[in-house]
């Protein structure tokens, strides 16, 4: 007969269960259980992902640097004490940290983070797996700017928000419905008359409060994720006022832009320097839904210090852009924003990490009423040399460069054709006055220096023969020549031909040094 391989224990659940030391038994177990399961489930960290767009390796790492400071990245790993790599050199990066609570001891939560420099439709599936019904809810786009380059700024933004736009619709329904429920949850967030705290979380209201409606311009573009736009070196802000001349209207236009088509979005905005602190962590761990268990807060906005604007979600309006400065027209931006988003992606004029575009206008392929065109003409990079001003800011990535026509050119020479020949007159009359002043022998003299010789031992200066001779000849033409003529015969002498001497001289002036000759010239 063959033996049963399976074995099974004489001791039954009937023998266990009876007796109050069975019972005991299941009780403790029952006990440890539970207790093993909630220390279990406590060493699980909240998983949260975001999404950094923009900005170079060099300036996503800064990023980071400053997202993590006060000493939250050492404890990533509290045995080894090592940081996790960056890697972001190709493609979409990666790298995490954990966040830390306010006394350094406990975590809070684990970010993931997913990074990409450059808005290339190649990339977009890449994304794509990133956004799943689990994770949509605990995900936030950050999108790096920078001031080294402000003018771009409106086209660095169009570009990639159509990114994130043409991911989004390509996602399943599921997914769709998630952000749906999302977008909603942020956009009541704040609106009962409640205060805002670092998690995000409203306050809790009154039975019967309702929440407030949208205003104009809020919340109509929303891309059912929550977004945050980070201007990186802001200390560049002196720069620009001290090289490009740059005022204080224009540091406010550029802000009131940037509020504008953000609160299409529902999206919160920062500036940051690399050297001061900022509340770049609390506002990024706010809109993760990740709060401090020992240390709460509300999150302040501020658009009065220049370069410490913060701005956030659910904070601004239409009427609070217009205070920053009078003339700016909200509702023109805002509706050139909205026909920019309906443009394909890519556009015409991508904007990869190195180009150098100084404005688009209608001419050059943007629609028309376009916010990037309007902003871009306002807002100019005026260390472009003047040939690209003069051709109207066009597309100087372009090899090709459209000539002037020859006509026209020669026109606008005349001017200053006219203005060179009247100073060449003037400087040749001064020159020709001077030279009537003075005698062909004078500017010989000048030129060559004193003539010199040696006569029977004496060293002889024969200009000076010369004048002496001529001085000679001028007082024997005196009237009375008569008078010199009669004292020299009675003399006994003759009459000195002073022509043939002053030939003489002249010819010894002219002779040429021999090999033993003692005549020379200094």
């Amino acid at each position: 007969m063959t033996a049963n391989s399976n074995r099974f224990s004489t001791y039954t659940s009937t023998s266990v269960g009876t007796g109050s030391e069975g019972k005991k038994d299941d009780q403790k177990r029952d006990m440890w259980s539970s207790m093993l399961d909630s220390v279990a489930s406590g060493k699980r960290l909240p998983e949260k992902n975001m999404l950094v767009l923009g900005g170079s390796v060099d300036s996503q790492r800064d990023f980071l640097e400053a997202l993590s400071s006060n000493d939250g990245r050492k404890g990533i790993d509290r045995n080894s004490q090592k940081i996790p790599p960056i890697a972001n050199s190709f493609a979409l990066g990666y790298t995490y940290y954990n966040v830390l609570d306010a006394d350094q001891e406990d975590f809070l939560a684990r970010i993931s983070v997913y990074l990409l420099t450059s808005p290339s439709p190649s990339f977009t599936e890449l994304i794509k797996p990133l956004l799943t019904p689990q994770s949509i809810a605990n995900t936030l786009i950050v999108i790096l700017l920078d001031w080294s380059q402000p003018w771009l700024w409106m086209r660095q933004l169009r570009e990639w928000l159509l990114l994130l736009r043409t991911v989004i619709r390509s996602l399943s329904l599921e997914c769709k419905e998630t952000m749906e429920e999302v977008m909603i949850s942020w956009r009541d967030r704040g609106r009962t008359g409640g205060s805002v705290n670092l998690d995000g979380t409203g306050a809790v209201a009154a039975e019967g409060d309702v929440a407030l409606p949208l205003g104009p311009g809020e919340w109509e573009d929303a891309l059912g994720l929550p977004l945050c736009v980070v201007c990186q070196n802001s200390e560049r802000i002196d720069y620009l006022e001290k090289t490009q001349a740059w005022k204080e209207e224009k540091f406010d236009l550029v802000l009131q832009y940037l509020r504008t088509v953000l609160l299409r979005h529902g999206a919160s905005l920062i500036y940051t320097t690399p050297s001061m602190a900022s509340p770049l962590q609390s506002l990024i761990h706010a809109s993760l839904g990740i709060h401090s268990l020992l240390k709460r807060g509300s999150l302040k906005a501020n658009v009065i210090d220049r370069d410490k604007i913060v701005v956030p979600p659910n904070w601004d309006s239409w009427g609070k852009i217009r205070v920053l400065r009078d003339g700016f027209d909200v509702e023109t931006v805002s509706e050139g924003w909205s026909i920019d988003l309906d443009q394909p992606f890519p556009t015409t004029k991508t904007n990869d990490a190195d180009h150098q575009v100084g404005g688009g206008t209608s001419e050059t392929g943007e629609p028309e009423g376009s916010s990037v065109a309007l902003y871009e003409e306002q807002v100019q990079d005026t260390s472009l040399d003047a040939l690209q001003l003069a051709q109207g800011n066009q597309d100087t990535s372009k090899l090709e460069v459209p000539s002037v026509d020859t006509q026209a050119f020669l026109a606008s020479q005349i001017e200053r054709l006219d203005q060179h020949k009247k100073i060449d007159e003037k400087a040749g009359k001064v020159n020709n006055n001077t030279f009537a002043r003075e005698t062909p022998d004078e500017m010989i003299s000048d030129h060559i220096g004193p003539v010199q010789f040696n006569m029977g031992g004496i060293q002889v200066d024969a200009d000076d023969m010369v004048q002496r001779l001529k001085d000679r000849q001028a007082y024997g033409q005196s009237p009375e020549p008569r008078l010199d003529e009669e004292s020299r015969v009675e003399e006994g002498g003759t009459q000195v031909d002073t022509d043939t001497l002053a030939k003489f001289f002249g010819n010894l002036m002219n002779r040429k040094p021999t090999a033993g000759g003692s005549v020379g010239k200094t």
